[in-house]
């Protein structure tokens, strides 16, 4: 039978969970590696995308990734960013290419130990099949910006030639401005999903993974518009950091969005938990849980 007060037993002991494990800790760990990982990614996607129209595509690709970002935190990395792009060239862009490579897959391997971490996994696969995890996921977001990039940009002129020809309210739905917002949800939710379903040690069904998810997502929303409403009404980071207001502002959020992150898995890893048959005490030690359920060493004697 359902029990409806699930939802909320599993908030509580996840909350517990993500404070005793030292959540707060870890959510800094990946915001620093995610703040270090964010220009070579950026850097490696345009070098990958070099063929294409860059002057076209590079912009596509920045507002998919800076897009659902504060515009008080994303300006000032966007100006930095932006001056970069214009002083590097194609060749050289390419040429760095394996190192922008390696720094974007640290901040993936940062999220990855979290996750594990979160749904109590145990990671013993060696360090190249997880750094080669990490590199193809940066490779594979890579391509997934340019196709969505290229998407964006070509979709909106076919509808408006197909229109002209046919005409039906149905096209107005392939609108730039509507490509754009749908694009602005979708990419975050498949990025949530894609840490959860990939990056552990264990691999969990959909209905495991959906509810962290969709918890995450909805937390994330609430985190960008709180946090863009305290930096315009009661933030003063220029007075205390000066010339590094911007890169404080983009950490800080990072961090939160960082903790959100890892309190979705472990919101999973409670309701796995609460939900089990014959499960764990809720306030039992999960490694003792562990052992408790492989049974006693002796008895197999």
């Amino acid at each position: 039978m359902f029990d409806p007060l699930l939802p909320v037993r599993a908030f509580g002991l996840a909350a517990q969970r993500f404070n005793t494990k030292g959540g707060w800790i870890m959510s800094s760990h990946v915001a620093m590696s995610m703040m270090l990982a964010l220009f070579p990614f950026i850097l490696f996607v345009v070098a990958l995308a070099g063929s294409l129209s860059q002057g076209m595509l590079t912009q596509d690709m920045i507002d998919l990734v800076f897009g659902a970002w504060p515009k008080e935190v994303s300006e000032p990395i966007l100006a930095e960013l932006e001056s970069v792009l214009a002083n590097s060239s194609t060749r050289l862009m390419t040429f760095g290419g394996v190192l922008a490579l390696y720094f974007s897959s640290n901040g993936v391997d940062a999220v990855r130990e979290a996750m594990t971490r979160a749904y109590h996994d145990e990671d013993n696969r060696p360090f190249w099949k997880t750094r080669l995890l990490c590199l193809a996921v940066v490779i594979v977001s890579g391509a997934i910006l340019i196709v969505t990039a290229t998407v964006e940009v070509v979709l909106p002129v076919y509808t408006s030639l197909v229109s002209d020809t046919v005409p039906s309210k149905a096209w107005s739905w392939f609108s730039g401005e509507r490509l754009a917002w749908i694009f602005a949800f979708v990419i975050p939710v498949a990025a949530i999903f894609s840490c959860h379903a990939i990056l552990p040690a264990r691999r969990h069904s959909m209905r495991q993974l959906l509810p962290g998810v969709l918890l995450t997502f909805a937390l994330w929303l609430l985190a960008g518009w709180g946090f863009s409403i305290y930096l315009s009404r009661f933030a003063s980071y220029s007075a205390t950091y000066a010339g590094l207001a911007g890169a404080m502002a983009a950490l800080i959020f990072l961090y939160l969005n960082a903790a959100i992150l890892i309190f979705g898995a472990e919101y999973n890893g409670a309701l796995m938990d609460l939900t089990e048959e014959g499960g764990k005490d809720p306030d039992e030690d999960p490694g003792e849980a562990q052992d408790k359920h492989r049974g006693d060493p002796s008895e197999l004697l």
